[in-house]
């Protein structure tokens, strides 16, 4: 099916209960949009007092108030299911840390972004803007004019997201560095919930959150959420290359379900001592992807642990065309086949522990046009007689992506011959 099917539009909303059986606290759209809920389908995020902890999809049936037909779908599901345990405080103060957001001619969505960032309440950070390539002023001319003492703004010309990324780090003071994109929305709550197990744990080594879509109204969408999305369940994990968990025996090179680049934070002489994120990675290059799963296993490699933290929460808002998706699609595969090939290029140390997990490798690779795992959290599609299934037609551009993705690697590290890690042109300077 090359053509979209058609959807109509979900209402995205979070409620906020007084306890699994308690009252509704508050309820509403899920960024704050102003536009009321109603009828009709809705995914909501639920809170216990605050605190995220599920994911509901229900039918809002006409003449009934949606707050009510929300409550009631989660309080049934927490009925079967305990939510996981507040996350422990953590004494003494959370480590300084540099958010960086990596943009390119998008300033319109990069202001929403920013205005969510500086709304945090982390008592000490710093924000980084860095312009990847830009052909025009409007990223400089928004940070200068709008941030202006509130925002840092660097440059890179080199295009390519994890060359970017390796910009921030280099002009990066926070003992942690923090990245997220310029299409989301953060929870004001995010840095605070992603940089508090850095000062629990002085071995950990990477941080991830939960990403949730902030908007599910095209077709394009609903069907990436109903794929899976970008979220990874609800439920707290630490991952120990010392004790590999039992049910990933391919770690550390599923690295996709470790978390994604849009919520990811770094202890800072971590990354720079594993060698930052490989610039012949990620959007922008012929990769595709990849820069992100690169730097997960490049930290754990070390012996670094890594930790997914549910309540460090961003809004992404998914792209809303058909094309945009077809490219998405593509892009999963190359971006997945790119990080094992960079990977085994920079680190050929794992090259025998990979030749090991190989064959279950494979059997990964051939489930990846499968639906993705969400952990516990809803998607669209699961509830009532309703179905968004993957099309073929996109599974088919994931496989070519996957085939695609070491020529690209390939085709990408040449073009970055030469290129020094931008924190050793400084200290050469």
């Amino acid at each position: 099916m090359e053509n979209p099917p058609k959807l109509p539009p979900i209402q995205v909303a979070q409620l906020d209960l007084d306890g699994p059986e308690g009252a509704v606290l508050d309820f509403g759209p899920a960024i704050g949009s102003g536009t009321e809920i109603g009828g009709g389908d809705v995914y909501a995020l639920v809170r216990l007092r605050g605190r995220p902890v599920a994911t509901v999809v229900c039918r809002v049936p006409p003449g009934k108030k949606a707050a009510d037909a929300v409550a009631a779908e989660a309080r049934a599901l927490l009925a079967r299911s305990a939510p996981e345990p507040p996350a422990e405080t953590v004494p003494g103060p959370l480590p300084r840390t540099s958010v960086i957001v990596a943009t390119r001619e998008r300033a319109d969505s990069l202001a929403r972004a920013l205005d969510s960032l500086l709304a945090q309440n982390h008592p000490d950070f710093e924000i980084i803007v860095v312009d990847n390539a830009p052909v025009t002023s409007a990223t400089q001319d928004l940070v200068e004019q709008k941030y202006e003492g509130r925002v840092r703004y660097a440059r890179e010309e080199v295009p390519g997201l994890a060359i970017a990324h390796n910009r921030g780090v280099a002009v990066a003071t926070g003992e942690v560095l923090a990245f997220t994109d310029d299409d989301v929305i953060a929870d004001a709550n995010w840095l605070t919930a992603l940089t508090t197990p850095f000062a629990a744990d002085p071995a950990l080594g990477c941080a991830t959150g939960l990403i949730l879509p902030a908007q599910l109204g095209t077709p394009a969408q609903i069907l990436l959420e109903s794929h899976g999305g970008f979220a990874k369940g609800f439920a707290p994990r630490t991952y120990d290359p010392a004790n590999p968990p039992a049910d990933e025996p391919m770690f550390p090179f599923t690295a996709g379900s470790f978390g994604s680049g849009a919520n990811m934070a770094f202890r800072a002489a971590a990354l720079r001592s594993a060698g930052g994120f490989d610039p012949a990675t990620g959007t922008g290059t012929p990769a595709r992807g990849g820069d992100d799963l690169f730097a997960f296993v490049s930290v754990l490699a070390t012996g670094h642990k890594l930790r997914y933290s549910p309540e460090a929460l961003v809004w992404h808002h998914h792209r809303e065309t058909w094309q945009d998706l077809k490219n998405q699609a593509y892009g999963y595969g190359a971006g997945l086949t790119a990080f094992l090939t960079a990977t085994l290029v920079r680190r050929p140390s794992l090259l025998p522990s990979l030749l090991r997990k190989l064959p279950r490798g494979l059997a990964h690779a051939r489930t990846i046009t499968a639906h993705r795992d969400t952990g516990d959290a809803a998607v669209p599609g699961a509830h009532g007689a309703q179905d968004y299934p993957w099309p073929r037609h996109l599974s088919r551009l994931e496989r070519r992506g996957m085939l695609a993705g070491p020529i690209g690697y390939a085709k990408a590290r040449r073009r970055v011959r030469g290129v020094s890690l931008p924190w050793d042109r400084e200290e050469q300077r």
